[in-house]
């Protein structure tokens, strides 16, 4: 997949880069695997706002995308590469040698025709899930589980991976995305290779409008509101509103948030870098 620029024909074309989308090859989902998703506008059950920012939007339907990767030892083939505009990845549609249809996550060379399987005796070999405790050390793995059976959860966006860098008893030791190296059950599952469309990262929307089809509202900076509003508003002129904080008043640079007594702690070798 490559990104392309577009000839400045219109003042949101000007400074775009978009996708070419050369990886997908089919605009129809499977419509087994797709469900209605309905928009909230950021508000609760009752009506409220709770989430500002969000709201509008092209309408979308959600594809139901199988994390778990639990459907042991049946060769799978891939029958498509789709887009899909719930996550940044790619996602790829797997035809199991028994008849049924499942979504994944589509890692990087991934190709139509490929077959993938999941196992504790499967090769390494690119979209193939094994358990930690089978993978070779060095290896680059993403849709990561953090308990057995849960389903991946870690390194799951666009051009993530993490690697496994070392085994200690019934612990994997792994380098996550963040710069966080932790112990994960060598039980736990994972998929090898880098999640797909890594270029997502070199994309420009060009144009507010191209925000706003993404159901993302005009963000307000705190700075420029009333001292009603936030913490950092008023003043005369440009004033800079003091320490940054977050509209409850909580510091917003540095100011960890993590609580002291979490119980995972115990797993995190190395803190993410800051």
């Amino acid at each position: 997949m490559a990104v392309k620029r577009f000839k400045p024909v219109t003042p949101g074309t000007r400074f775009r880069v978009g996708a070419d989308y050369s990886d997908v090859t089919t605009n129809v989902p499977e419509k087994t695997l797709v469900v209605a998703i309905k928009k909230s506008g950021g508000r609760n059950n009752s009506g409220k706002m709770t989430m500002r920012y969000m709201g509008g939007g092209h309408k979308k339907s959600y594809r139901l995308i199988d994390f778990k990767r639990d459907k042991f030892d049946i060769n799978a083939t891939v029958a498509t590469i789709e887009y899909d505009p719930n996550r940044s990845a790619r996602i790829a549609l797997l035809h199991y040698v028994d008849g049924e249809k499942r979504y994944m996550l589509a890692p990087e060379g991934l190709t139509v025709g490929q077959t993938v399987v999941s196992g504790s005796a499967v090769p390494p070999e690119v979209g193939n899930t094994l358990p930690l405790k089978n993978i070779p050390l060095g290896s680059i793995i993403h849709n990561i589980e953090l308990n057995p059976g849960q389903g991946g959860t870690i390194a799951r966006s666009a051009g993530t991976y993490a690697q496994l860098s070392a085994r200690d008893g019934k612990y994997a030791i792994i380098k996550l995305p963040s710069g966080e190296t932790r112990m994960i059950l060598a039980t736990c599952l994972a998929t090898i290779g880098t999640v797909s469309n890594s270029e997502r990262a070199n994309e420009v929307l060009g144009k507010a409008g191209r925000k706003r089809w993404l159901g993302r509202r005009p963000r307000v900076r705190g700075v420029a509101m009333n001292p009603v509003d936030h913490p950092m508003g008023g003043g005369e002129g440009r004033a800079s509103g003091g320490h940054p904080r977050s509209r409850k008043g909580l510091l917003a640079k540095g100011f960890k948030t993590r609580d002291k007594k979490k119980t995972s702690d115990r797993y995190i070798i190395e803190r993410r870098k800051k």
